[in-house]
This record gives C-alpha cells, sequence and structure tokens, in this order.
C-alpha cells in the first residue's frame, strides 16, 4: 500500500476516486507539503475580496502579550453525543484527564489500511462510548473499563458496495445514527446494536452525521447536504454546493442551532440554512488561491464549524480563519491561517492548531492574538517521507512534520494528539506546554470526555482512556 494510504484519511483526493474507495489514484500531491500563509479573501455581497496581504503573518499583538483572558471554569460532562459534543459543535471547558495517565487500552476493529480509513470520532452516552472501525463494525464499549458490551457489522450484504471507508456516529434520544462510505445512512439502538432502519445514499458518506430537533444532517462527498427524518430514515431535503474535485479525505459535520445549520463543504463554502427547509440564509466563501502556492487550491474546509455565542467559527485549507455572524453571515474578523481541524471558541478566546502545527490562541471578539505556540518547531516524522510532489518545474523530496488534531480544553490544558503518536499538554493560559505523553499509535481525531476520562481513538483502531 502507498505511503499516502498509511498517512491515514487526511489525504488529497479525486472525487472519482473517492466514490470507488480506492488508493491507488489518491497520491498525485501532498497537501501537507510547504505553508500555506497566504492571501485570503472573504465573500460579501456576492464579490470575494481580498483582505489580507500576501506576505501578511500571524503573530501575537504587543498590547495582548501576557494579558490575562478569561476562560469558563472546568465542569464535568456526563454525554458527549455528537462528534463536536452538542449540536453547535461546541463545549466550553470540561474537567477531564485528570494526571494524563493512560488506564485502559481496547481495540475494536480494523484498522486503518488496505482501503479502509478509522474516521469516525467517538461518542459516549449512559456509561458507553461508541467507536466505528475501518470496515463500518461499530462497537459499544464501557467507559469505565473498556470491557464490549456489543458489537454490530453494518457493511453491506450485497454487491452494490464492496469497498468503502468513512463515516461516523451519532446519539440522540437512546438511538445511535451511523452514516458511512458504503453509501447507508443507519440507526441503532444504543443499548443493543439492532439495527431499527437503513437508508441508502446515492453517494459515499465519508462524515459523521448531526442529530438534532428530529432530523439527521450529513455532508456527502459529492457536497451535497442530505437530511432525514431521524425517526423512520425517510430522506428530507438536500442542498447541493459548488462542486469541488480535489478535497481532503477528512469530512465535516453541520452544526446546528436553534432552526440554523451551518455546514462547510469541500468547495470551501460555509453555508447557513434553515433546519426545516434548507432556505438558503447565507454563503460565505473561506478560499484564496494564492499564485505563490498551488496547493492553497484546495478550497476544502475538513474541521467542523463551531457555533458559540452568536458566531460561527471556521478554518479552510486555503488559508482562512473566519469568526462570522450567525444571523447575518457577515465576517466578524478573518485570519489567514491554513487549518484541517476544528476551531475550540471558549470564553474570551478561540483556540485552533493550523497545519504546520502551529497553536494559536485568539481574542474571539478582536480575531488578535494572545500567543503562538509551534509544536512542530525544528521536527520531522522520523523515518516518514512525503510524495514527490511537483510544483511547476522539476520535483523534490521533503521531510513531512507532524500533523496535531482538533484541540480540546480539559481542566485549563489545551490537548492535542499527533499523528506520530504524540500528546501535548498545553497551558491554556500561558501557552506553555506541561506535559508531553507518548501513546504509541497514530492519532488523527480529536480526544472527547466523558465522566472525568478524556478518550482518544487512533488509527490502529484502538480507543485509549487517559485519567
Amino acid at each position: 500500500m502507498t505511503s499516502m494510504c498509511r498517512n491515514g484519511f487526511i489525504v488529497l483526493s479525486i472525487v472519482a476516486a473517492l466514490a470507488a474507495s480506492g488508493c491507488a489514484t489518491v497520491k498525485r500531491i501532498n497537501p501537507f507539503h510547504k505553508s500555506d500563509a497566504g492571501p485570503a479573501e472573504i465573500a460579501s455581497e456576492g464579490k470575494r475580496i481580498a483582505i489580507n496581504a500576501p506576505d501578511e503573518t500571524v503573530e501575537p499583538a504587543e498590547g495582548l502579550k501576557g494579558a490575562d483572558f478569561f476562560l469558563p471554569d472546568a465542569k464535568p460532562v456526563s454525554e458527549w453525543a455528537l462528534p463536536g459534543g452538542s449540536p453547535e459543535q461546541s463545549v466550553e471547558h470540561v474537567d477531564a484527564g485528570g494526571a494524563l495517565a493512560v488506564a485502559w487500552r481496547r481495540n475494536f476493529g480494523k484498522k486503518t489500511g488496505n482501503g479502509g480509513f478509522v474516521t469516525a470520532p467517538p461518542v459516549a452516552a449512559n456509561g458507553k462510548i461508541y467507536v466505528m472501525d475501518a470496515e463500518a463494525t461499530v462497537s459499544a464499549l464501557d467507559s469505565r473499563t473498556g470491557a464490549q458490551i456489543w458489537k454490530a457489522d453494518l457493511r453491506p450484504k450485497s454487491k452494490r458496495d464492496r469497498e468503502g471507508f468513512g463515516g461516523g456516529l451519532a446519539l440522540a434520544d437512546g438511538k445511535l445514527t451511523v452514516t458511512s462510505g458504503y453509501r447507508f445512512v443507519a440507526q441503532v439502538n444504543a443499548d443493543t446494536g439492532a439495527i431499527l432502519w437503513r437508508t441508502l445514499t446515492e453517494e459515499p458518506i465519508h462524515a459523521a452525521p448531526t442529530v438534532a430537533g428530529g432530523r439527521v444532517f450529513v455532508v456527502a462527498i459529492d457536497n451535497t447536504l442530505l437530511t432525514f427524518d431521524a425517526a423512520t430514515g425517510a430522506a428530507g431535503w438536500t442542498y447541493q454546493a459548488l462542486s469541488e474535485s480535489a478535497r481532503i479525505l477528512a469530512a465535516s459535520s453541520p452544526a446546528v442551532s436553534g432552526d440554523t445549520v451551518v455546514a462547510t463543504f469541500g468547495s470551501g463554502e460555509v453555508v447557513a440554512l434553515r433546519a426545516a427547509n434548507g432556505n438558503d440564509l447565507w454563503n460565505e466563501a473561506l478560499s484564496k488561491a494564492s499564485r505563490t502556492n498551488a496547493l492553497s487550491e484546495i478550497r476544502d474546509i475538513p474541521g467542523r464549524p463551531v457555533i458559540y455565542q452568536g458566531d460561527v467559527f471556521a478554518v479552510s485549507h486555503s488559508g482562512l480563519l473566519a469568526a462570522t455572524d450567525l444571523r447575518t453571515g457577515q465576517a466578524r474578523w478573518t485570519l489567514p491561517i491554513t487549518g484541517i481541524t476544528t476551531p475550540w471558541p471558549t470564553g474570551d478566546v478561540v483556540y485552533v492548531v493550523d497545519k504546520p502545527g502551529r497553536v494559536y490562541c485568539i481574542s474571539r471578539e478582536t480575531g488578535q492574538i494572545y500567543w503562538v505556540r509551534d509544536l512542530n518547531d525544528g521536527r520531522i516524522k522520523k523515518g516518514r517521507w512525503d510524495f514527490v510532489t511537483k510544483m511547476g518545474k522539476g520535483a523534490k523530496k521533503n521531510a513531512a512534520k507532524p500533523l496535531w488534531s482538533s484541540p480540546i480544553l480539559a481542566s485549563g490544558k489545551l490537548i492535542t494528539v499527533s499523528d506520530t503518536g504524540e500528546l501535548k499538554a498545553i497551558n491554556a493560559k500561558s501557552g506553555v506546554v506541561e506535559k508531553t505523553l507518548q501513546l504509541g499509535q497514530t492519532v488523527l481525531l480529536g480526544p472527547i470526555a466523558l465522566n472525568g476520562t478524556l478518550f482518544i481513538v487512533t488509527d490502529e483502531a484502538q480507543l485509549i482512556a487517559l485519567r
């Protein structure tokens, strides 16, 4: 298998290749080579305008260096029902992790490899952790011990979909909704794993669903937002975003607040719709093609949009982090940051981890920077190399730096994990790294919390509990 396939699901592909779930065709360009800090633009009144100079860098503001800011108190979490913890994909500050010692590890199925990828963030409720392996087998594990409660193989038995990968999980009303690259959406009993309904889809689904207000919302690989009745699986309204052939194999879950659903797409669009009927409320483009970096043309927004305190936060691979007013769709501020992760807004700030491995602490109101911590300073992945990437004339082999996951704010520390298996615990106020832990396995999914414990899913289909 090619090294790009071994590196996991966060790779560049072509939509036709995604539909076939093949790996031989996903090696044209490595999207994680070079820096993407460049000019950015936003959509306003139907027109895209440049707002950042080509050489603009993101550095701490002089007036904010060493300044204090408000963070909510850490609170225990008894449920993590959706990929981002809530319909808004927002959780402020969890009381979890303790000493960050490994309490237990449990394997739960097929690991990433041979065309399959572990892409589903875990979800949790009622003392159970739900996980999905690289071949659409879903397991419920005891959150205290890791013991298996039930396991269900949801792969189709027909010849229609012999291969597939990706998808995710969401909990609501005692039921677990499952989406899959095998082209289906299903619902199972969260206590037993018994299938309640299954609906086939035209395209594979690499994203986890969001369930809110009796509806299931999920984005398929052809940039279509699909909806289903959560009780019956009946298909509802759909929304077709702009077509985009090049994208990242990570996929985003919509955020829902009241009767508004916000979804992001491979085209770089952030779209707000009426949840009841799909009526378009506003559309913002977080994309910019840079003449100095061809990879900025990959406009995808792989991380989840996050709704917090009336704003939407999202970061694109094309090099733009934006805070957007949920009601009007107007950008409040933007920064030239290239990311494939989910921002974490809380209190006075928003944290984001960019593609090169820098962690930013940003004023939520103004977009000014409190501090920046480069987790990859002077580092490369030992023994691992990027593909030969052709950029104009000639080609060059480049050492790859570690990729870091979406963060979680837990007990005063910002936690992120890398694809080299390294966990960093960063002081949320100062940006100082307080602890480093070697997990020994590739991690691309951000941690979640439940009842004082942090849970991490690895590429090797192992669930790790930290207390």
